[in-house]
């Protein structure tokens, strides 16, 4: 999980002047779901692969 000073610090570097509590709430959730569902395909990606150890690769296909 992406802690709140995570997220207002890549949407200030993002250009963000300010943001609204609202605002920060929902890019969290998105990010955080995003993640997660990253996450369980590049893990899938592995396990298909009959592995154990999660590489760079896994994650590049599961971007893909």
């Amino acid at each position: 999980m992406i802690k709140k000073s995570t997220a207002k610090k890549i949407l200030k570097e993002a250009g963000a002047y300010r943001i609204s509590d609202d605002a920060l709430d929902e890019f969290l959730d998105v990010i955080n779901k995003y993640s997660y569902s990253l996450a369980q395909k590049a893990v899938k990606l592995a396990h298909h692969a009959n592995r154990k150890t999660l590489r760079k690769e896994d994650i590049e296909l599961a971007i893909a």
